[in-house]
């Protein structure tokens, strides 16, 4: 069962204002054709109205997108990834942190690129060059940092 944090996002209480603004955007249109009757003043109080119900949806939609998104700390750890990559003499060794439990890691070497897996949607691919008729010969995963040797 996933968790739910309590993050409320921008975008989400935009969600609930717009409609509440609508709606009182209809009722003074509403109240206003009421009282006005069938006139030219009323057409253009309600053209008003509806005018600038328009505008400040398209400012607060506007609001919400200049902002820049804030990265929970699993995404964050995705974009700062780093690897080592040690060649030797007829092999190579990869490590590097990967998130997850061992039977959540899944790693491939096809056509001289690597393909690691873990959990929470972590996925990279890491070009080796040379390692187009390679191997993984040795997996190891310990305490969140996986070796790779590759021959």
């Amino acid at each position: 069962m996933a968790s739910y944090k309590g993050t409320y996002s921008n975008e989400q209480s935009l969600n609930f204002v717009i409609p509440i603004m609508v709606i009182l955007f209809l009722g003074i249109i509403y109240i206003m054709t009421q009282r006005a009757g069938s006139g030219f003043v009323s057409f253009i109080l309600i053209g008003a109205a509806a005018i600038t119900m328009f505008y400040w949806i398209h400012v607060l939609k506007k609001m919400t997108k200049d902002q820049k998104p804030v990265y929970n700390a699993r995404e964050q750890e995705t974009k700062n990834w780093v690897y080592d990559l040690i060649k030797g003499d007829a092999d190579f060794v990869f490590v590097s942190e990967v998130p997850g439990p061992e039977d959540k890691i899944s790693v491939r070497l096809i056509d001289g690129v690597l393909y690691i897996r873990g959990s929470g949607g972590f996925s990279k691919e890491v070009p080796i060059t040379g390692s187009n008729e390679m191997q993984i010969q040795d997996f190891k995963y310990r305490n969140g940092v996986l070796t790779l040797r590759i021959k």
